[in-house]
């Protein structure tokens, strides 16, 4: 794992996370994977579930599921967040992301994407007074 993200860019991530997730309702969630499966997209989605984010009250769960060995990136956004932003922001975001991994750019290319996700939960999901975090910001492994 160090040779893509050492210790202190995992938890700089679980503090994009906190930051993007101020002032919403909305919750996000990087799980890292370094399993060899060939199915990722269905890995992702029983991640996706095993984290209970399709729980959320507002449907408003992202999950950023990375395999680096495998080159392998998707971005989950539950029904609610997706109504909002369609399917143009998550393509658009895969790509820069991608871009930056390319660069081996991985922290840079996560947090920029987790604090861009945190602009729109704020915008399409405002939440004043004490937020409940409904999910854990840790990031998550296989």
């Amino acid at each position: 794992m160090n040779h893509f993200l050492t210790d202190t860019e995992m938890a700089s991530l679980v503090e994009a996370i906190k930051l993007a997730e101020d002032h919403s309702s909305g919750e996000i969630r990087v799980h890292i994977d370094s399993t060899g499966l060939d199915n990722f997209a269905k890995k992702a989605f029983s991640i996706f579930q095993s984290l209970e984010m399709h729980n959320t009250k507002e449907r408003n769960a992202v999950l950023f599921y990375v395999n680096f060995e495998q080159h392998y990136l998707t971005i989950i956004g539950d029904e609610g967040i997706h109504k909002k932003v369609k399917q143009s922001f998550w393509d658009t975001l895969h790509d820069e992301i991608t871009a930056e991994f390319a660069k081996e750019n991985y922290h840079n290319g996560l947090k920029e994407a987790i604090l861009k996700t945190g602009f729109e939960l704020k915008k399409y999901f405002p939440f004043e007074g004490e937020n409940i975090n409904e999910l854990p910001n840790d990031l998550s492994f296989s």
